[in-house]
């Protein structure tokens, strides 16, 4: 399971993020009101007079001021803080941005198991872990998230299990393409336990792709419950 909190130089390439995010929120917002301002005074009256063109277009930039429209930055984990007025562009990495470690934070998707309310269970169809999540990937997780979102508003004690498939033969596969491309070796060559520990360096670096992915989507699921991959490693022994 990946739930573990940033690192210093994590949460510092994070914050460079969203300032880049609200310097660009700003620029389309100065943009904005440059265009509204131009489109306002062509529709005035000709018979409007310089002078009151500049005070007309002095009082609007008093009116509105761009920082009114950014987001103030959000500490890591907590309830993510809003701009005083709602942008009029849509920028997706400012909207998006601190819900999910909040979400998460706060517990808001684990299933409580001593709870009375009726169940209701999603399985993930485990993504392979031998690659990154694709369009398909986003419109099913989209549409259970749907639904796991609704059952959970209308009083359900829900639970989205996550996880992933192990892909055997697929990344064992891919892993000897690795292996011949990089270092003109075979599984035989390197040996069973150094082979094995270049599936897991692998699973580590995509599947820890795949569950930033979801996050990044907003998948309301119970990281609690990540266990599909340790099951079946621990099944053959493979840890």
């Amino acid at each position: 399971m990946d739930s573990r909190e940033l690192t210093p130089e994590e949460l510092e390439k994070k914050k460079k993020k969203e300032e880049k995010a609200r310097e660009k929120e700003l620029k389309k917002i100065k943009a904005a009101q440059k265009a509204a301002a131009a489109k306002l005074q062509a529709q005035q009256p000709a018979t409007t007079t310089k002078s009151e063109k500049k005070k007309n277009a002095k009082r609007e930039a008093e009116e509105e001021n761009p920082e009114d429209y950014a987001d103030p930055e959000t500490p890591f984990g907590e309830k993510k803080k809003l701009s005083r007025q709602m942008a009029k562009t849509y920028n997706p990495n400012a909207v998006e941005s601190s819900w999910y470690e909040w979400w998460e934070k706060s517990n808001f998707f684990e299933a409580d198991p001593k709870s009375s309310k009726p169940p209701f269970v999603i399985v993930l169809p485990p993504p392979n872990v031998t690659g990154a999540l694709h369009i398909g990937h986003a419109l099913t997780a989209a549409i259970q998230d749907t639904i796991i979102r609704w059952r959970r508003m209308s009083g359900y004690n829900t639970l989205w299990v996550p996880g992933m498939d192990h892909a055997g033969i697929a990344t064992q596969v891919v892993v000897e393409k690795k292996l011949m491309r990089e270092m003109k070796l075979t599984r035989h060559d390197v040996g069973r336990e150094r082979f094995v520990a270049e599936v897991w360096k692998w699973k580590n670096e995509y599947g820890g792709t795949i569950l930033k992915q979801l996050r990044r989507l907003g998948a309301s699921l119970d990281w609690t419950r990540e266990v599909l991959f340790s099951v079946i490693a621990g099944s053959f022994d493979l840890k």
